[in-house]
């Protein structure tokens, strides 16, 4: 149980006892303990992981301060969400980070999961390539915590790669706010120009201060802002809202955690999916 809540429940118990200047304030002010102890109960527990981390300065930086995050041939850097290693559904094919598509949906794979570059950033300029299979489902996630027994996107935003052309949840959510280079269920990419399965297709997301622009073949489609009512909003719309899924509301609306930073990560939604040209630059 949370200290605040024994706190609270404590005062309550004091006023019950003794003299706490009586009649109906004494009633109004035990009954605004009690439904502040009610609210800091009801906050769901869980652990985050300390798994290890890479080294940033060890990686190759270019003249305009661009780290190279995938070298084309090695998964150096990388391991999967909550472990060490990297789930064999993963692999390096032609110079591609590739997600080899199990069929059996989200991290269905007998070996799979979400993928993610073992380092925490917080202001950063990321830039990659993807391409997708007909009909396949994926996403790229910031500020992702590490929760034991969750999923990533628990705790993170995302940044929706999708076949819109053949994937049924290109036609769900609300206005297209989910199809491909979205914020995941809450705001559509406009304008959606996406390229079809098989073809390469560029992106960027842009994190400065809670300021968050999704680029996609060279135009910013989305801009949103984290840590602000309107992104209390957006969440309280969404599928991650507090009444639907309290312990993802609670990690998406502090996004980031105390440091507001977090692991970039590559989703396994069952689909063959490929990455490329996965750079970075830190925004000071």
């Amino acid at each position: 149980m949370k200290k605040s809540v024994l706190f609270a429940s404590a005062a309550l118990m004091m006023c019950y006892f003794t003299s706490c200047g009586g009649g109906k304030k004494t009633e109004d002010a035990a009954a605004d303990a009690s439904a502040e102890a009610q609210t800091e109960a009801a906050v769901p527990e869980y652990k985050l992981l300390d798994l290890p981390t890479v080294d940033l300065s060890t990686f190759p930086k270019d003249a305009d301060g661009w780290i190279t995050m995938f070298d084309g041939k090695t998964m150096n850097g990388w391991r999967g969400y909550d472990r060490e290693d990297v789930p064999n559904a993963w692999e390096v094919n032609d110079g591609a980070i590739h997600i080899k598509g199990s069929g059996a949906g989200e991290a269905g794979a007998k070996d799979g999961g979400d993928l993610i570059f073992a380092h925490k950033f917080k202001n950063f300029e990321l830039e990659w390539e993807w391409k997708v299979a007909k009909g396949a489902n994926s996403g790229v996630f910031i500020m992702i915590q590490e929760v034991e027994g969750q999923p990533s996107y628990i705790s993170a935003p995302e940044f929706q790669v999708l076949d819109n052309a053949n994937h049924p949840d290109a036609k769900l959510g609300k206005d297209g706010n989910r199809m491909s280079a979205s914020l995941y269920d809450m705001i559509p990419a406009k304008p959606q120009n996406s390229k079809p399965f098989g073809e390469w297709n560029k992106s960027k997301i842009m994190c400065y201060k809670g300021t968050v622009v999704h680029y996609q073949n060279d135009e910013p489609v989305v801009e949103y802002h984290l840590w602000t009512q309107q992104w209390k909003e957006m969440l309280d719309k969404s599928k991650f809202s507090k009444d639907k899924w309290p312990l993802a509301y609670e990690l998406l609306l502090n996004c980031g955690g105390a440091n507001k930073e977090g692991f970039i990560g590559l989703q396994d939604h069952g689909d063959d999916v490929w990455f490329r040209n996965i750079k970075i630059k830190v925004l000071d």
